[in-house]
């Protein structure tokens, strides 16, 4: 099918946010060209916990992800300073591989009628003449930019933070175990450590995903990230003995995760979606929320005509305090006395959780 030279909205990055404004904006009939960089199914660095913020905004798509095989998870237990603490979610949440989560809503994408091009890397954005060049030398214009590259920066399009002190965010995937199954059955676990935190869930494939967030001096101490998770096996027991039962498949890493950070402006016709328009720390789990939320906002945007500013101008008001309530959080997890103290809080009072998860939700 030929495409045109300059389409109504062309949407860069084909994860949960790009995917969600395609399929939006396609259903209202428009013809939205999204441009996503991998060929086929794909795991990303990423987590694979969907909140139930998010699973009632993939329901809002057509999407129940349990009828995909996600793993119901109705717990959150919590390791530091040698404590052990669990409490119920305030509703049930799921565990649902990105490789899974994001095929699907893109193949919803195309049946709506939006154009994904796979296989499309863009190297490059011009945000003033709203057109970027792919990896082929093509340049592509549009009416309206929406930028969905997740935490990775575009050239052209940067955010505009310094991210050389930023954490580092690590993935892997456990090989499904017996042991493991019965471990993390209906469970979400965080493990808080000096510089940063571990969670592992299991998801709809059977294997467990296990994602961290380090800080950079923390890994450079380390000399790697095969070290990394040496030294954590030798501090946090509860995390040794899950990977003792199951030897990590292969990590990834992106490096420089700007954590707290929103878009406070814009462009004209440049719409900031996902973690393009503001990041959660990890460990309050509501970047795939947020990703939804922001793509529902911008589509609903352009289909009233409301400009780049307005969306950007509403997204931020929307997500400044649960970014800064998340980084409070990470801030008291990462260190030893204030996070002694989260720990013998929560178990005093094991409903605090659920007040944190409020505070930093902004999909309700």
């Amino acid at each position: 099918m030929a495409l045109p030279a300059r389409s109504p909205a062309l949407i860069v990055g084909g994860g949960p946010a790009g995917a969600a404004a395609a399929i939006a904006l396609a259903r209202a009939g428009h013809k939205p060209r999204l441009l996503e960089r991998t060929t086929g199914p794909h795991d990303t660095v990423c987590g694979a916990f969907v909140g139930w913020d998010s699973v009632a905004a993939l329901r809002r798509l057509g999407i129940d992800p349990f009828a995909l095989g996600a793993h119901p998870i109705h717990r959150l237990r919590l390791y530091g300073s040698g404590h052990e603490v669990e409490t119920r979610l305030p509703r049930t949440a799921a565990g649902l591989s990105r490789r899974c989560l994001d095929e699907t809503l893109l193949d919803a994408a195309r049946a709506a009628g939006a154009y994904v091009d796979r296989g499309r890397s863009v190297r490059a954005a011009d945000p003033g003449r709203r057109t970027v060049r792919t990896d082929d030398g093509e340049e592509i214009g549009a009416d309206a930019l929406l930028l969905a590259t997740g935490k990775h920066e575009l050239r052209g399009a940067p955010r505009p933070r310094d991210t050389s002190r930023d954490p580092v965010g690590l993935r892997t995937a456990l090989s499904p175990s017996k042991t493991l199954d019965a471990i993390l059955d209906g469970v979400i676990e965080l493990h808080l450590f000096d510089g940063g935190y571990a969670g592992l869930l299991l998801q709809e494939d059977g294997c467990a995903n296990l994602c961290l967030s380090v800080a950079r001096w923390r890994l450079k101490r380390a000399g790697g990230i095969p070290n990394l998770v040496r030294d954590l096996g030798a501090e946090l027991p509860g995390l040794r003995a899950r990977l003792a039962e199951s030897e990590p498949v292969a990590w990834s890493a992106v490096s420089g995760v700007p954590y707290g950070w929103y878009a406070r402006g814009t462009e004209p016709g440049l719409y900031r979606l996902g973690d393009q328009g503001g990041v959660i720390a990890s460990l309050a789990g509501d970047g795939i929320a947020i990703a939804l939320e922001s793509a529902a906002e911008a589509a609903a945007a352009l289909l009233a005509g409301r400009t780049s500013d307005a969306y950007q101008d509403r997204l931020g008001r929307r997500v400044a305090f649960p970014l800064l309530a998340a980084e409070g959080l990470r801030w008291a997890a990462e260190r030893p006395v204030p996070r002694d103290l989260l720990m013998r809080l929560v178990g005093t009072f094991p409903s605090l959780p659920r007040v944190a998860a409020r505070l930093t939700r902004v999909g309700g």
